[in-house]
């Protein structure tokens, strides 16, 4: 692992994220990318927006270190168990940052035609200001956040290939984010986000 992590706090209202855009080297982070794209179950759910029933623009599976189903925009996943490649990774999101999780839910974008609408990680079972650990390997994509009720609150970070994301504090009950479509990116871009589930 990369043991020189650069990091940089970002100051948003009512927010609270770290960025280390170098948690994994690009060696690491290439590995990872061939690894987890082979590896991990990936499927295509639909969900359910304003009635009707479509595809997700993008292929996501569910880990945990148990059997603990999540449920968010109306489906409800069952874990499979972590990954040699997402104990190591985890172990070395506790060393780094001394947050422990319970569960990965990961998403691959396959290309810039795969997206992540607007929303806030604030279902009930991830319990009040939850503390999301985001890893991004592959494509790097714009990842913007905005606030919920002050519309001028705006950011925006591209995310960079071996980069690790923390969202804490009130981010996710003051602030929407999403990963827009995008005609640069043709390469696909895997995003791992640790979350604990009570």
């Amino acid at each position: 692992m990369n043991s020189n992590h650069k990091h940089s706090e970002i100051t948003l209202t009512d927010a609270n994220l770290e960025y280390f855009p170098n948690f994994l080297n690009d060696e690491l982070a290439d590995f990872y990318l061939e690894s987890l794209l082979n590896s991990l179950q990936w499927e295509q759910y639909s969900i359910k927006i304003f009635g009707k029933t479509i595809p997700q623009p993008r292929l996501t599976t569910l880990y945990a270190l148990n059997s603990q189903p999540y449920s968010y925009s109306g489906l409800k996943l069952d874990p499979l168990p972590f990954s040699n490649e997402l104990h190591t990774l985890y172990a070395e999101i506790v060393k780094l940052t001394g947050y422990t999780f319970t569960h990965c839910l990961a998403n691959l974008y396959r290309d810039g035609n795969d997206s992540m609408g607007w929303h806030a990680d604030d279902e009930k079972e991830l319990g009040k200001n939850p503390i999301i650990a985001s890893v991004s390997i592959g494509a790097v994509r714009k990842f913007q956040l905005k606030h919920k009720s002050k519309p001028n609150l705006k950011y925006e970070i591209p995310l960079e290939h071996g980069s690790l994301l923390i969202m804490k504090g009130g981010t996710q009950e003051f602030w929407k984010h999403q990963l827009p479509k995008t005609k640069k990116s043709f390469k696909p871009r895997i995003n791992l986000t640790f979350r604990t589930i009570y």
